[in-house]
């Protein structure tokens, strides 16, 4: 009979495509995974993997049983929380993922407040951008994610927390606006923004009302390289409030403007699955997140 042990090696091996990184996820030694994988593969009469020196890939009839495990696994887990739901509130393991526009400005904020009220929380944290994160937590790796609204959530739960306004952010040496500009103005600037994948970049084209191919700069990189390049003089961004303390308001070389466009121009989100069982935790991650946020 395959085990949940089989079942769960199985998997880490899809999401690495490789034996030694999916070992290490299940802390044990690449040869007891593969010796575990071999006799699930002559339990079941087939190959669920095709391994050579350089890559591993999942066959046609892997890939049907590999669905079928992720939903038993996925069904397992839903069991184990139903304890988490009698006992103590947020206690216990949960899997966190923020996308990077998020992360770096938002859990410096309540990372401590989590520690001290909920010492029995062990936090798993993991970066990515919107789809990899909306995929993982429908899949169930991840528990739930934050994101920024307004994204795609078919099929899953959202319960927003924080609305935000953008800002421009351009060299000090530019004469910028006291407290606010228009998009007209900021485009006219020469607006570095993120590349595609990032939702920052789309809410910034919805905000200001701008078509993709316009006469900006597309940069494949973080919102913190963007902000260094208009430090040195390479044009202009647009900034999330959330990010402002640390990317802006203590370096000298920059000057800001609340952009002047109908807002909030996004929205920070919890998603979780419609049937995740732990449902009331994220509701009191919302409330608290709310609280620490006005109290910044």
């Amino acid at each position: 009979m395959i085990s949940l042990k089989q079942i769960k090696y199985a998997l880490a091996v899809e999401r690495h495509h490789h034996f030694r990184k999916a070992a290490e996820e299940c802390s044990i030694s690449q040869s007891a995974l593969s010796s575990a994988l071999a006799e699930m593969e002559s339990q079941l009469g087939f190959m669920v993997f095709e391994r050579d020196n350089k890559k591993v890939l999942v066959t046609a009839r892997g890939r049907q049983l590999l669905d079928k495990a992720r939903q038993v696994n996925l069904q397992l887990d839903e069991i184990m929380q139903l304890r988490r739901v009698s006992d103590q509130p947020l206690s216990g393991p949960l899997s966190i993922g923020l996308i990077p526009t998020v992360a770096p400005y938002l859990l410096p904020s309540v990372l401590p407040g989590l520690a001290d009220d909920y010492p029995r929380l062990r936090l798993r944290i993991e970066e990515a951008q919107s789809a990899e994160l909306l995929d993982k937590v429908r899949r169930g790796d991840l528990d739930c994610a934050v994101i920024a609204l307004p994204y795609d959530c078919s099929g899953l739960l959202s319960f927003e927390f924080w609305p935000e306004d953008f800002y421009w952010v351009g060299p000090a040496t530019s004469a910028a606006p006291r407290k606010t500009i228009r998009a007209s103005k900021a485009v006219d600037s020469g607006l570095l923004l993120l590349a595609e994948g990032h939702c920052l970049k789309d809410h910034a084209l919805n905000a200001c009302a701008l078509q993709a191919s316009g006469p900006y700069t597309v940069s494949e990189t973080s919102l913190a390289t963007l902000v260094a390049l208009v430090a040195s003089g390479m044009g202009a961004t647009l900034v999330p409030a959330l990010a402002l303390p640390l990317l802006v308001d203590n370096n000298p070389q920059l000057t800001r403007a609340k952009l002047n466009e109908p807002g909030p121009h996004r929205t920070l989100a919890f998603v979780v699955r419609p049937n995740y069982t732990a449902v009331s935790d994220i509701e009191l991650l919302v409330k608290r997140f709310k609280a620490w946020l006005r109290s910044r």
